[in-house]
């Protein structure tokens, strides 16, 4: 077995990705505070082609080198928004017939492997702040919560590996070449 060279991989230029059909999900970032993890969210976008991340509160936009770093450039390729309030977005969005979802563990949280999405609807999830999650009103707001199931001790993951799990078991129930 070899390893693969950059060159070999097929990768998109910037205006290819832009041009590449989307899966039909949005993110919303609710107040993270590291810029590192904001970064690798926008990485992990690039990956799954999602439509566009919203950058709520606290949350920093681009262009910022503790965003850069991780990002790698996918700032430039994902399309974003910054705006004050997650409560805002999730509610246009909602209006606009988006199912809308909060990651988080809450009471009659659906886990994460037993949801279905439905193909010809968009969605949006919204991933909360390193230590207090999604706020609870943005939470009453989606309406409906994903929660990533685990068995250790601890019962939190850092919100890049959350985005990461749920933008790859969204992406494999809704495979753009299905």
């Amino acid at each position: 077995m070899r390893k693969l060279k950059n060159e070999e991989l097929d990768r998109k230029s910037i205006a290819e990705f832009k041009a590449a059909k989307k899966i039909p999900l949005s993110l919303i970032l609710d107040n993270i505070r590291s810029l590192n993890n904001i970064g690798s969210v926008f990485r992990t976008a690039d990956a799954f082609l999602v439509e566009k991340i919203y950058l709520c509160g606290i949350t920093a936009t681009p262009p910022h080198r503790d965003i850069h770093k991780t990002a790698l450039g996918a700032t430039d390729n994902v399309a974003w928004e910054y705006a004050e309030s997650a409560m805002e977005v999730v509610q246009k969005l909602k209006e606009k017939g988006v199912s809308v979802w909060a990651i988080e563990q809450t009471e009659n949280a659906l886990p994460l492997n037993e949801f279905e999405p439905q193909v010809m609807i968009p969605h949006a999830f919204v991933f909360g702040n390193e230590v207090r999650g999604v706020s609870q009103n943005v939470v009453d707001a989606c309406g409906q919560g994903l929660e990533i199931p685990q068995y250790g001790t601890k019962h939190s993951l850092n919100i890049s590996v959350s985005a990461g799990i749920v933008l790859w078991d969204f992406f494999t129930k809704t495979k753009l070449d299905k």
